[in-house]
């Protein structure tokens, strides 16, 4: 789906250059896009030293000597002061900065705000509907559930997602005008189901109560052996929708 989602910032972008590029939440798929630009540099920002590090192995020699991959919150004031970019990726920053920095949301894109001298493109999952109206999409409600409460369990902070609506009355808010918005339907594959309950299983080391752990882990087994089984995950899984919100600073 992120390519779908790359392909339609490529196409807002139309051609215009890229420049100088910001990706502010990084992560080795957006990155592996920013690198294959036509950039006159590129900055990689990952909230996790740990990702710091692959991050760099991935990109190796190739990196030119301006690119860089940081390890910083956005929180932090002194964090890339002073920079500015021409264009800034906050591809599903929004949903992760929830791990990182709980209650920022609303003061997300002012943080980004001065950096942005160009285009500041917000790549963000709509929150699930409620009510699903295929099997799949109520196996998709499901997997989502099953992965925030074993990340509870754990003891560590799930992702919080906002719906479309809300980035652009932010984004008002903060400084920028939003010039497009585009909504691009989400159809799941077996290997992003296989990674969600994969990210189940790597959570439960963390459980206080071993028993509920193992219970947890005979669960994760099941609703996979299911969910795979389903035709309808062999043609994919249509439900819920990602967007796309371009915006400048005014």
């Amino acid at each position: 789906m992120a390519d779908a989602l790359f392909d339609t910032i490529a196409r807002m972008q139309g051609g215009r250059p890229w420049g100088a590029v910001l990706d502010a939440g990084t992560g080795s798929h957006s990155l592996s896009w920013v690198r294959g630009l036509d950039t006159d540099r590129w900055v990689a920002v990952t909230g996790a030293p740990s990702r710091e590090r692959a991050l760099r192995e991935a990109v190796g020699d190739a990196a030119r000597p301006n690119d860089k991959v940081v390890t910083g919150n956005w929180t932090d004031p002194t964090l890339l002061h002073g920079e500015r970019f021409d264009t800034v990726l906050a591809d599903y920053l929004l949903g992760a900065v929830a791990g990182f920095a709980p209650y920022f949301q609303d003061r997300l894109f002012a943080r980004l705000r001065p950096h942005v001298t160009g285009t500041l493109y917000v790549v963000g999952l709509a929150p699930y509907p409620d009510h699903a109206d295929t099997e799949g999409g109520r196996f998709i409600q499901q997997i989502a559930a099953l992965r925030d409460a074993c990340i509870l369990l754990a003891g560590h902070r799930t992702y919080r997602e906002y719906p479309r609506d809300w980035v652009i009355r932010s984004l008002s808010g903060a400084g920028f005008r939003v010039d497009d918005a585009v909504s691009v339907p989400i159809v799941y594959r077996p290997r992003f189901l296989r990674g969600q309950l994969d990210v189940c299983r790597r959570k439960l080391p963390y459980f206080r109560d071993r028993g509920v752990a193992q219970a947890m882990e005979t669960h994760i087994d099941a609703v996979e052996s299911e969910v795979l089984a389903l035709p309808e995950t062999a043609r994919g899984i249509h439900f819920g929708e990602d967007y796309v919100v371009r915006a400048t600073p005014v």
